[in-house]
């Protein structure tokens, strides 16, 4: 286990290590003191998406969707609760494929929403289509210890 975790800020993309020493989930960023975590998913734009994927040393669970579709739109409040379960040990982000032509052409999106798990900036698992916070937490775990 690294001695410590490198963690982007959701605020303002600072990069901070948490030493693997101290709660994780209490933890603030050293340049502009919001929370690293706060038990909900972080919007990103495409910059701010590779950001997470170069820095973050912890899992990231991406959320791809978009405002008019309907599925996604239903998701959204489980993802939500879905990260309550997952952080701190996950980063769970959300990326709007209309603004992200270029992410959503570079994972291959054929569908939304969509959500990709990452380690260390690769992808390990994916799937398309709306489920309940159970299964998001369930689908993550599972892949995340498949993939360990």
């Amino acid at each position: 286990m690294p001695a410590s975790e490198q963690i982007v800020c959701p605020a303002c993309n600072a990069l901070n290590r948490i030493p693997s020493d101290r709660p994780a989930a209490a933890a603030k960023c050293g340049a502009c003191h919001a929370r690293l975590f706060d038990a909900r998913p972080v919007q990103v734009t495409e910059a701010e998406f590779d950001r997470h994927m170069k820095s973050d040393s912890i899992p990231v669970l991406l959320d791809v969707w978009a405002p008019w579709c309907g599925p996604c739109r239903t998701m959204a409040p489980q993802f939500e609760r879905a990260a309550a379960a997952l952080e701190p040990h996950v980063r769970l982000l959300k990326l709007n494929a209309d603004e992200a032509p270029d992410v959503s052409a570079r994972l291959q999106v054929r569908g939304i929403p969509a959500l990709f798990l990452f380690r260390n900036g690769k992808p390990v698992a994916q799937t398309a289509g709306a489920m309940n916070a159970d299964a998001i937490v369930r689908w993550t775990q599972q892949n995340l210890s498949l993939n360990t």
